[in-house]
């Protein structure tokens, strides 16, 4: 990232940070839900991101993996498990385990061949919670108590401070990642995966490493949803919530590090402004979007990028 978009990504994280603030003094606890969710999608685009945008793993089955961290809380709360630091670690621990699984049989196609095998494990998923009846099944399930942690339990604004700080130490981390040299292997299996094996370094360990990666982000922003909205159904697992994300990772700038963010942000806050204003709001922002990720190939933050260049440009000139 340029000096730039550092600088506007440090106001913006700041921003979000302060919303609980603004809560506290107006009283519009709507906010607080709202920006919460909003980070919890984030998140889980940050996670897509790093296989779509740099690894070029067109998925349809990211949902799913939010779905996992949501039951995952929601299961082991229902059974008396309420610890916090527990519901974590079983969060990480299954999603690595469908994710390693799924990966090692996906990442062996590429292109529609892959799309299609992750859109059918995500299906798949769907339906089995579907049909867990003690579970909630097809009307999902309330969940029974919120992570345990202290005194911490059940306060939404320390629930809103972590989610805020895990977008923030996820951007982070990615950023140091994707420079790495991990970062630019994954990026040269994107353009010529077979010329990457032929000088002698094996891609597939790099890109399913990426997709368990990707699907660890949104298996915990499953597990900040749930304790968000303290309900859980398949409903998460859907396939359109994973074309959702997609469309915030192109929206906001696909391999940029901080662009999902602004995605995520800039989608569900127009979603919510539509829907107060217009009744059939999704007629309006289906084309909006659609024009804005035909025109704007770099995205919305790829926009700074661009600026930075004509400033360049013209400062050598």
């Amino acid at each position: 990232m340029n000096k730039l978009q550092i600088y506007l990504a440090s106001v913006i994280m700041v921003g979000f940070i302060l919303v609980p603030v603004y809560v506290s003094v107006s009283g519009d606890t709507y906010a607080l839900i709202l920006f919460g969710r909003i980070l919890v999608f984030a998140l889980a685009a940050l996670g897509l991101n790093l296989a779509l945008g740099y690894g070029g793993m067109i998925s349809l089955g990211h949902a799913m993996y939010i779905g996992l961290g949501a039951y995952s809380v929601a299961i082991m709360s229902s059974l008396g498990w309420h610890a916090g630091w527990l519901h974590l670690l079983v969060t990480l621990l299954v999603t690595a385990v469908v994710a390693t699984l799924l990966g090692w049989v996906a990442l062996r196609t590429r292109n529609i061949a892959f799309i299609m095998i992750t859109l059918a494990f995500a299906q798949l998923f769907y339906f089995v919670f579907m049909g867990l009846e003690n579970f909630g099944g097809d009307d999902g399930m309330t969940l029974d108590s919120a992570s345990d942690f202290g005194s911490l339990t059940g306060n939404p604004y320390a629930l809103y401070w972590a989610t805020a700080f895990a977008v923030i130490v996820a951007t982070l981390v990615l950023s140091r990642l994707v420079a790495s040299r991990f970062g630019l292997v994954l990026r040269a299996t994107m353009v010529n995966e077979q010329r990457v094996n032929a000088v002698g370094t094996a891609s597939l360990p790099y890109r399913l490493v990426a997709y368990v990666i990707s699907a660890e982000l949104c298996a915990l922003a499953g597990y900040f949803l749930v304790n968000l909205t303290g309900f859980v159904s398949p409903a998460y697992m859907a396939w359109t919530v994973s074309g959702e994300l997609i469309v915030m990772v192109l929206l906001g700038g696909l391999g940029t590090v901080f662009g999902p963010v602004i995605g995520a942000t800039a989608l569900l806050l127009v979603e919510e402004i539509l829907k107060s204003h217009i009744e059939h709001w999704p007629l309006v922002l289906g084309p909006a979007i659609v024009l804005m990720v035909v025109f704007l190939r770099k995205g919305l933050w790829g926009l700074l990028s661009v600026h930075k260049e004509s400033a360049n440009t013209l400062e050598a000139k």
